[in-house]
């Protein structure tokens, strides 16, 4: 399967969401729909995930090694810097334990002492938490034949929500691996099958799922109506199957600058908030009217992630392709048939 270029323009824009909710809500502004961007996320992951799975069969172990060596390193420096500033006074109102230290770097939910939330060090860390248990699952999937796959999936995640709708608690690893949040990776799984089976609409159709994902932002957005994962992750999913119709019709053209910011979406939702600290500190100083501060933010924001793209999760990728090419030249594997997907 070629690269599917609506898969990064949906992975530039979900960052790009992101980066504008927390300026804004940094500066005085006001763009809580935004967070949505995460959803749109999940489903995504979803979606690829189970496509690389099929296309390209893999182990359980070389799918996890994979996973962590896409999404650790980066992560684990911009924790460290968080950590040395907090030990440094850059960050007054963060306190640290070694407790939530190590659970923000092993993706183990954990309170934060500084606030009570279920965050780690690195607040956006917590959408990782997430992630890392979501490959998991579909690790431990990979082990049973690939017809019963999604079915053990589904389970699984059903039931976990089921309890999160049920019960509350306080337990941090409870309240977030019975979110109904995580069920947005299952839809995304749904959606790869979907298109592995050509089940996929026309562009047409695919126009007007976009044009109706879009408009449910918005309402939601602007009424705070079903404002959460049980709204998001429904237009979303809407959002991705029009994106793949446009795609599979050949409706959609190759931009390559918003290719670019999908390539760099992880490093950009990692380190963004960092320079928009800084933004939101200097502005009221220099005395930069609110709107001009947002826009300033924004594009310091996406300036940094983009820099920490080029500088560390570009070579640190390359590292690892080179590290597992030549541990293949020294241990041949069995070739496998079928290509992979972009975008992962």
């Amino acid at each position: 399967m070629n690269r599917l270029h609506g898969i990064q323009y949906l992975r530039a824009f979900a960052a790009l969401g992101v980066v504008v909710f927390h300026a804004a809500e940094r500066t005085g502004g006001h763009f809580a729909v935004g967070a949505a961007g995460v959803d749109v996320f999940f489903v995504i992951s979803g979606f690829i995930m189970w496509v690389l799975s099929q296309r390209k069969p893999t182990t359980p172990a070389r799918f996890l090694r994979d996973r962590l060596e896409r999404i650790a390193p980066v992560y684990w420096i911009a924790t460290g810097v968080m950590v040395a500033g907090a030990l440094a006074g850059l960050f007054p109102n963060m306190k640290l334990t070694l407790g939530h230290v190590f659970g923000s770097l092993f993706f183990v939910p954990h309170r934060s002492p500084s606030n009570g939330e279920i965050w780690p060090v690195l607040v956006q860390g917590w959408t990782l938490n997430y992630e890392m248990f979501f490959y998991a699952v579909f690790a431990g999937c990979l082990l049973l034949p690939s017809r019963m796959r999604l079915a053990a999936l589904a389970s699984i995640f059903i039931v976990l929500a089921g309890f999160g709708l049920i019960w509350t608690s306080s337990n941090p690893v409870f309240a977030t691996y019975t979110d109904p949040i995580i069920l947005e990776f299952l839809i995304g799984a749904f959606i790869g099958k979907l298109w592995l089976e050509g089940r996929i609409p026309r562009p047409a159709t695919g126009a007007g799922l976009i044009v109706v994902s879009l408009l449910g932002f918005a309402f939601v957005g602007a009424t705070y109506i079903g404002f959460g994962p049980l709204s998001f992750g429904p237009l979303a999913a809407a959002l991705l199957i029009g994106v793949l119709a446009m795609e599979k019709g050949g409706a959609l053209r190759h931009i390559r600058p918003i290719t670019y910011l999908g390539d760099s979406s992880y490093s950009i939702y990692l380190w963004h908030t960092m320079a928009i600290s800084v933004v939101a500190k200097l502005a009221p100083m220099l005395s930069i009217p609110a709107a001009p501060a947002m826009v300033l933010a924004v594009v310091a924001g996406v300036a940094v992630g983009v820099g920490a793209y080029e500088m560390l999760e570009k070579p640190i990728g390359a590292a690892f392709k080179g590290f597992r090419s030549s541990d293949q030249t020294r241990w041949p594997l069995p070739r496998s048939s079928g290509a992979s997907s972009g975008g992962a």
